[in-house]
């Protein structure tokens, strides 16, 4: 699904090679999103409507492999966000890039959501790596400016699978990974909203010489990171008990070395189980003791005006998204 917004609020921007050095026109702030009816890409179009700033304009959806027609809808806009599915090529995304580029448009925010991407061991060791850095190359040779926005792990849509964060809600039954105490960074999809609500609502630049305020130069070709809770999957499985009224008990609980786990799921790579290789890779990976799955140091809350969270009721979230949903594969289900 493709979106097109326009920006009520007066910005200080220019094309890619002024608005850096201009602090005083403005334009009107346009913002299209390819993927605006995938998992996050919704929770953002809606996060946008409820800041009452933006207004949608109809466009057909362009077909992301055909670069003249990515052209001819990015024209006019200001800011891209790209949200394609996980199983999607960095050539896919090249494509996007190129035509942004050529449709004008400044500024985009890649398909580099996830883990810590300054953290390249993580990222190679996770999986995700070679993707993200093939996707902020294309955006970079294109000539655009980029914001990533790593907000780690969708917390429901984890948690929902135990191919993800280990635990199977419907049939009672977790796997932790060590002793399940390795705490990371996770977010729910409204809080990923709601971030990328508020950054584009951030002026361009400083008005002043001494304005303090945030500003979107601050992520000029940078990652932006937030998060939504810090929890182990014991914190994870908790949290469920509380929801469900039960305890560890009530429950098949296992524990497993977390190095094996992550051993075995590179084995079933390439092969009939591979998403399931991918999925295990990629979480166990990031909950290596030490692994830097927390990366809460560097998370921007106040200047964005992000709430707290009750993870109790993003639990909830994911417990009736489980009981619906039974099993899936962590590549066939995320965009």
């Amino acid at each position: 699904m493709f979106a097109l917004f326009s920006h009520s609020n007066q910005v200080s921007i220019h094309r890619q090679d002024q608005f850096l050095t201009s602090r005083n026109a403005t334009l009107q702030w346009p913002i299209a999103i390819i993927g605006a009816g995938g998992n996050v890409g919704k929770h953002m179009t809606q996060a946008f409507f409820q800041t009452g700033k933006h207004t949608r304009a109809s466009s057909p959806p362009p077909s992301t492999t055909n670069e003249e027609s990515l052209v001819e809808a990015l024209k006019g806009q200001q800011f891209l966000i790209v949200s394609l599915a996980v199983s999607a090529s960095a050539a896919a995304e090249a494509i996007v890039m190129s035509a942004t580029a050529k449709a004008g448009v400044p500024w985009v925010m890649p398909t580099c959501y996830g883990t810590d991407m300054e953290n390249k061991k993580l990222m190679e060791e996770n999986l995700t790596g070679q993707l993200v850095f093939a996707n902020i190359a294309a955006a970079e040779r294109a000539g655009l400016s980029w914001t990533t926005m790593n907000y780690s792990f969708w917390y429901e849509f984890s948690l929902s699978s135990d191919n993800c964060y280990g635990i199977n809600i419907a049939k009672r039954m977790a796997t932790l990974f060590g002793g399940g105490t390795v705490p990371i960074c996770t977010s729910t999809w409204l809080q990923c909203g709601r971030a990328a609500a508020a950054f584009l609502s951030l002026k361009v630049l400083p008005e002043a010489e001494h304005d303090a305020d945030a500003k979107m130069s601050r992520w000029r070709d940078r990652p932006l990171f937030i998060k939504s809770f810090v929890a182990s999957q014991q914190d994870m499985l908790d949290s469920v008990h509380g929801v469900l009224g039960t305890t560890d008990a009530d429950w098949t609980v296992a524990k497993v070395d977390a190095q094996a786990r992550y051993d075995a799921g590179r084995k079933l790579l390439g092969g009939p189980e591979g998403h399931k290789g991918f999925s295990h890779c990629l979480y166990t990976r990031t909950f290596f003791q030490d692994g830097g799955g927390d990366f809460s140091g560097r998370v921007v809350k106040e200047a964005l005006g992000l709430p707290e969270e009750g993870m109790d009721e993003a639990t909830r979230r994911a417990v009736d998204m489980a009981m619906k949903a039974g099993d899936f594969e962590y590549a066939k289900g995320a965009d």
